[in-house]
């Protein structure tokens, strides 16, 4: 079949094997072009097929020649009907790094679930003995709990009062008027449940207890910040509450490695396209600024950058800097007041018709369908492809 995006709102319905896999390969390429990184060499990826933690995953293989587990759960193609990206990635990711001689298997499911962390522990018990890093990389907005069997709805609100402000539909281009009513503590505590530090701990906890986790191994999970133009809907929303809740497990989990000298640790990283980004109100016209900025500075990051950072100049540099709450800062870039003054700036100026010449609009829609396969460069969309394509390492 001949594949073409189709989108609902910020959901594209179809993804693109050949362009998923040459994404694939350009951050291989980008992670072997910067020289070995003396870094992980028995990885697990918990959240491995898109995003950060697919480039977690590239980085840990490609940069160190680390052996890679990904757990995830996508969707395989059928007959006419594509599979997800995250499938598409994963297929690609695994045929380069068999290809290099690593060993690379995946498994499929919900990571939530008693069964799939089961899985994953026999797996490393019968291939890799002891894992030296955990990357936890989940973005689900539901979760059915482990223990009750309650379904988990995470919720994109804020707290204590409603919010209104410029939202910008990228398809389009218009900018429009965005308004949100405040969370119940119903919708915080599901949030929290769902995106918080719970899941993190409960895998860290059944690996450390199966003694799967090598002397000094670390952990990282991923959170963001952001500005004060995102703060009522994400920072102090029902997100923010997630995350806090996730970078204080991070200290949790820190004692209990102290036996193994082990350490835990979350990364803010900086704000990109992802599929989780992309349906959170107001983000993606801040995230169009941005561009336009960061790019104009030359200090420009995408995902497979922010990791090689991380993993380079931070976890697996002589010291692991953190800030005063104990958090690696990969977004500090972002976050630079010279950067972020310019974005409040345009923002007050930002409009439907000004947004071409004030914004990177392009940027952001071009990246929202390469999370897809569409719009990379060299591939050939007229092509007539087989939809169907292996995971070869599949468990």
């Amino acid at each position: 079949m001949v594949i073409e995006p189709r989108t609902r709102g910020f959901i594209c319905l179809t993804a693109h094997p050949k362009g998923c896999e040459q994404n694939v390969i350009n951050q291989i390429n980008y992670i072997q072009s910067k020289g070995t990184i003396e870094g992980p060499k028995k990885v697990l990826v918990i959240g491995a097929s898109t995003g950060f933690g697919l480039a977690s995953r590239i980085t840990a293989a490609f940069g160190s020649n680390a052996a890679t587990i990904g757990v995830f759960l996508e969707k395989p193609a059928n007959r006419g009907k594509t599979a997800s990206a995250g499938w598409y990635n994963s297929a690609a990711f695994e045929k380069q790094a068999h290809a290099a001689g690593l060993y690379a298997k995946s498994i499929n499911g919900d990571a939530f679930s008693k069964e799939i962390k089961q899985q994953t522990l026999d797996l490393i018990k019968a291939d890799l003995g002891q894992i030296d890093l955990v990357v936890y990389s989940l973005a689900s907005p539901v979760r059915t709990h482990p223990e009750t069997g309650v379904k988990h709805r995470s919720s994109l609100k804020p707290i204590g009062q409603s919010f209104a402000d410029k939202t910008v539909d990228f398809h389009t281009g218009v900018v429009s008027e965005v308004a949100i009513e405040p969370a119940n503590e119903d919708d915080i505590a599901n949030t929290v449940a769902v995106m918080g530090g719970e899941d993190w701990e409960m895998w860290m906890d059944a690996l450390q207890k199966e003694n799967l986790l090598a002397p000094g191994a670390t952990t990282v999970a991923y959170s963001y910040i952001g500005p004060k133009l995102t703060e009522p809907v994400y920072r102090k929303g029902t997100i923010g509450r997630a995350k806090d809740h996730l970078e204080a497990t991070a200290f949790t989990i820190a004692d209990k490695l102290k036996d193994i000298d082990g350490k835990a640790y979350v990364s803010v990283n900086k704000a990109l396209v992802t599929q989780a980004s992309s349906a959170i109100p107001v983000i993606p016209l801040y995230i169009s600024l941005l561009y336009k900025i960061m790019k104009a500075e030359n200090i420009h990051e995408g995902c497979i950058e922010q990791m090689h950072r991380l993993f380079k100049d931070r976890l697996y540099s002589n010291e692991t800097a953190t800030d005063a709450q104990g958090r690696i800062r990969v977004d500090d870039w972002e976050m630079r007041e010279d950067v972020q003054a310019q974005v409040a700036e345009l923002w007050t100026k930002v409009t439907t018709e000004a947004l071409p010449e004030l914004g990177d609009l392009k940027g952001y829609a071009d990246d929202f369908f390469n999370l897809f396969g569409f719009r990379i460069e060299g591939v050939n969309y007229e092509e007539d492809l087989n939809e169907v394509v292996e995971i070869p390492g599949l468990q």
